[in-house]
């Protein structure tokens, strides 16, 4: 697998290369879009049998079977408070593998849409501003530009934790 950067590394040298790229998947959660580092993404699955899981967390409320595993579903758009988007042909989840207190660990992410796979410049991402915004500025790891578009790069440690 060839090395990816990730915008946590972009403070360094990386950040002074402007030709600095990062790979990320583009999905649609409602109206807004947001970039997933293609280093986290495990694969991409149609929509599954969902085992409820009474008493978890408002936004992971189900458990998915991929291949024998036992994966947690996160719906972000209630994480985030985005108005949720009703399942269509489009839906797909996304399989990722995040580190959490040094343990990898592999969640399922519900997206209204899966766009591409692309590249952001990281030199061109942007602070997240303090005000104005409708998410919780930490959880919001930077915001860069796809098709004339501002996009959100989360924080997904943070956002599933």
């Amino acid at each position: 697998m060839s090395q990816i950067h990730t915008l946590s590394q972009a403070s360094g040298a990386v950040a002074a290369a402007s030709d600095a790229r990062l790979r990320v998947l583009m999905i649609g959660l409602g109206s807004e879009i947001l970039a997933i580092e293609t280093s986290l993404v495990r694969e991409i699955i149609d929509p599954v049998a969902l085992t409820p899981v009474p008493g978890a967390r408002q936004f992971i409320t189900s458990l998915i079977n991929v291949r024998g595993n036992v994966i947690p579903l996160a719906d972000l758009s209630l994480r985030l408070a985005l108005r949720r988007s009703p399942d269509t042909v489009d839906t797909r989840f996304v399989v990722i593998e995040i580190d959490i207190d040094g343990d990898p660990v592999r969640v399922g992410i519900v997206a209204d849409k899966v766009y591409e796979v692309t590249e952001v410049a990281i030199s061109e991402s942007l602070p997240t501003p303090r005000i104005g915004a409708q998410w919780n500025p930490d959880l919001v790891r930077s915001i860069v530009k796809w098709k004339d578009e501002f996009v959100i790069v989360p924080e997904l440690g943070l956002l599933l934790t």
